[in-house]
Parts: structure tokens; sequence; C-alpha cells
């Protein structure tokens, strides 16, 4: 069977987000739907996937209400999804700050981007806005590669930024995955006094749709099963096995339960340290049966967890 994975967001107001979760959930209740969607005052941010012709019809649902809406989609033989999630948050992007959507940075389609990319000069700097465990695995060419592990600590590194570059001589380009973070960054950007800010329409998705992996160096970081996807069938990785070193850009989480550090492993290593990210983990007090798949960890249900306590086979 076929199936069509959406990335999408929606910037505007919801007077209701209620209304529109219950919508979602009535609109999922008939049809073959896993994935992630968001929703709150500030609009509605989805990761999903669902069967060819049911994500058309839910394509063309949300369009019928939301025109701007543009849809990434990449096809799949199965869903890289493990339920279906319509959920409230507060923030569609955790910056635990106030963001003023009606400035934003100027949206620069794909093949305009290649073309600044091309001829960017010395008074501009390219960000990743990504969190440092997806950069690692790939980003464009001489990008400003910020060591964070969370979005929340972009607001601070855009003061130190200001700090070091001109905000009123520096052109600043910036990109994530599908290009909602930069919404909410390029906003910040410009709070902080920058002015000439350039976010990637649709994110580094849609820079894959259209133009491929020109100035792109490794894979793309997605939060699903797949963990990465190549913007072509070429791609090398550029990151290394954090056991050996070797070059390797697949995702494990430890096997370690108190841990679950989401870690680069070769296949050899992840057998040698059973799944583990160190060799403390592998002797901690809990310990998942090693196995060797580079999807994400989903949580046991009730039974699953009685099995391994009783030490029964899973």
């Amino acid at each position: 069977m076929e199936y069509k994975v959406l990335a999408y967001y929606y910037i505007g107001k919801l007077d209701d987000p209620q209304a529109e979760i219950k919508a979602h959930k009535k609109f999922f209740d008939s049809r073959d739907f896993k994935g992630r969607i968001y929703v709150s005052e500030q609009g509605i941010n989805g990761q999903a996937s669902g069967r060819a012709d049911h994500a058309d019809e839910y394509m063309a649902w949300m369009h019928s209400r939301y025109q701007e809406i543009t849809f990434k989609v990449h096809d799949s033989n199965e869903h890289p999804f493990a339920k279906m999630t319509v959920k409230y948050r507060k923030q569609l992007v955790a910056v635990d700050c106030d963001v003023d959507f009606s400035k934003v940075g100027e949206h620069v389609a794909p093949e305009v981007w290649k073309k600044m990319l091309e001829e960017r000069d010395e008074d501009t700097i390219l960000i990743d806005v990504r969190n440092d465990y997806e950069w690692k695995i790939g980003h464009f060419e001489g990008s400003e590669l910020p060591e964070l592990a969370t979005f929340r600590q972009f607001p601070e590194y855009a003061k130190k930024l200001k700090e070091a570059k001109d905000p009123k001589k520096t052109s600043v380009m910036m990109y994530c995955t599908g290009g909602i973070r930069c919404e909410f960054f390029s906003a910040i950007m410009l709070k902080e006094g920058f002015e000439k800010i350039y976010q990637l329409d649709g994110g580094v998705i849609n820079y894959g749709l259209k133009e491929g992996s020109d100035h792109w160096k490794g894979k793309l970081f997605v939060f699903d099963d797949r963990l990465a996807v190549p913007l072509d069938e070429n791609a090398k990785p550029i990151s290394t096995c954090s056991h050996c070193s070797c070059e390797n850009d697949v995702y494990y989480n430890c096997a370690n339960m108190d841990c679950n550090e989401l870690f680069l492993c070769c296949s050899s290593c992840l057998k040698q340290f059973k799944g583990c990210c160190c060799a403390e983990c592998v002797n901690a007090d809990r310990v998942r049966p090693y196995q060797e798949n580079s999807k994400p960890f989903r949580k046991w249900t009730h039974e699953e967890k009685l099995a391994w306590k009783n030490g029964t086979q899973l």
C-alpha cells in the first residue's frame, strides 16, 4: 500500500484551538492516518502520513479552510509514525518569549535560495536553525552551526550574535527542516535589530524536493521513524559513529531506559555495546533487550513491561 508523508504548518490566529482539534480527530476517525499535529492559538504544525487517497483528502480539506498552507510531500511504503496524535500546545515552537508574526524574515523560494548560496558575500551569514543533533548528519555548505541542544536556546544565541555581527550591515540567511522554526527565529532576529533576514521557504524539505542536494552535505534529520532522509540517492555520511568514529549517519536510542540518548552508531558497534551509547549504560540496571533497528524507541505496552520484568521473551 502506498502512503504519503506530509509536513506543513499554518501561522495564524486560531480563536478556538480545541474546536480545531476536535475537527481533526473526527476527520481522522474514518481514515488511515498516523502522525503528530499540534494546535495552538498561534496556528497548526503538522507531520503525518496517510494512505495516499486519504492524504489527498486531508490536503483538500485543509486547503478549503487554510488556503495559504503549503504541503511538503514524500512517498512511502509504510507509516513512519507510531500513532495519530492531535493535541494542544501553547507554543507551536518552544522559544519561551513573545513572537510578533507580523514581522518575519523574507521568504525565499528554493531556486532563489540556491542562487543566494552561490553569490553569498562576507557580509552574509548562513544559519542552521536546528538542534545540534540534526545538523550533525546534514547541512548546507558554509553554515553557521550553533552548538545548541534545544530551540529554547536560540533567543539567547540571537543576542550573542548581535554582539558579534553588525545587525544593520549583516544579511542573515536561515533555514530549518520545514520552515516553521524560521518563522519564529526570524521574528526574534528582527526584534534584536537585524534588518536583512531571509528564510528558506518550506525549509530543507522543500529545497530537496525542488533543487535536490545542490550545496547540501549529508542527509536531512526528520522526527519520525525514518530519522534521516537523503536529498538525493548519492548522499554520503558526513558524521561518524560515536564509538569507533567510522563514517555513519544512523541514529539509535540508547537501550538504557534511564538514558535513552539519541546517538550515532554503526551496526558492529551497536551489537558490541548491546544498543547502548557507552560502556556505563551497557552495565546499567534497566537495559532494554538489544534490537538491531534504527527506528526511534517507542514506549513499551504494559504487557511488554511485565514480560521484561519477569525475564520472559518479548
